[in-house]
């Protein structure tokens, strides 16, 4: 059945391949992201590009307003923008602490309060949170961005449960480690920060752990198959890990101890 889908974040990685599956699956797909120069491609192969900052209300409201007059209806909402904050707790600005969270957790829910009386009228909907493997689990240096993530986990358990009378599903997407933006992004902002840092040995051990790793990180078609398979669902599941260590690493956190589990990051994050 073709549906109407609303993606935030579309421009580059997970939210622009999966709006190409989709797309080719025969859905009306709007995307939605800032750099609207970079989605013109998804605009060529029937997708429906609009300009949108989900820090800004405004734009909100013109692109839920617009989506709503053209179809009707808004089937699925994917919110799936946000980026990754790295840098020690001494050392990351407070201003760039809430500009994290104003992008990974606020944006996440002012589309979604403008998109829930829609779907709760029409009876049905589906809201997909992309939330991370890091919503469930932390590495040194993303407090931050684990904090936005966390938080994400929450509000999304709650709302499944608020929305769960209205007919509208409420799923948690918890992407791993995935060949996107994000390992460049993580290596920009340690850039911004003082060498002068006590962190800096710490930071030097993830930079090179993290450009080690980038080569075996999944493809983002794991997560397009994913929030397909979500998509298609008669009764999805309330939450999908995907990518590479998704799974074992979330299975892990439940079964050792904090101690455990400290000594394992470590490991892994300097890799």
């Amino acid at each position: 059945m073709k549906k109407v889908i609303a993606i935030t974040g579309a421009s580059s990685g997970m939210g622009k391949v999966t709006a190409e599956k989709l797309i080719k699956e025969g859905h009306i797909v709007y995307t939605l992201a800032r750099r609207i120069d970079q989605m013109q491609d998804l605009a060529t192969m029937g997708g429906k590009p609009l300009q949108m900052d989900v820090t800004k209300e405004q734009d909100i409201e013109r692109v839920v307003n617009t989506i709503v007059e053209n179809e009707g209806r808004i089937d699925v909402l994917w919110n799936n923008a946000g980026y990754g904050l790295y840098g020690s707790v001494e050392d990351v600005s407070l201003e760039e602490a809430r500009k994290q969270m104003e992008v990974n957790l606020f944006g996440l829910a002012a589309i979604t309060q403008k998109v829930t009386p829609i779907m709760r009228k029409a009876g049905k909907g589906l809201i997909i949170n992309t939330s991370s493997v890091g919503g469930k689990v932390y590495f040194p240096m993303g407090a931050w961005y684990h904090a936005s993530k966390h938080a994400v986990e929450g509000l999304s358990d709650c709302l499944r449960l608020e929305l769960k009378p209205f007919g509208i599903d409420v799923v948690i997407l918890e992407p791993a480690f995935i060949a996107t933006e994000f390992g460049q992004v993580l290596l920009n902002n340690f850039e911004k920060i003082s060498r002068d840092s006590a962190y800096t040995e710490m930071m030097d051990a993830i930079i090179e752990g993290t450009k080690k790793s980038e080569s075996t990180n999944s493809s983002p078609m794991v997560i397009a198959d994913t929030v397909s398979k979500i998509i298609n669902s008669k009764n999805p599941k309330t939450r999908y890990s995907a990518g590479k260590m998704a799974k074992p690493l979330i299975f892990l956190r439940g079964l050792v101890s904090d101690k455990l589990f400290d000594k394992m990051v470590n490991i892994l994050s300097t890799a």
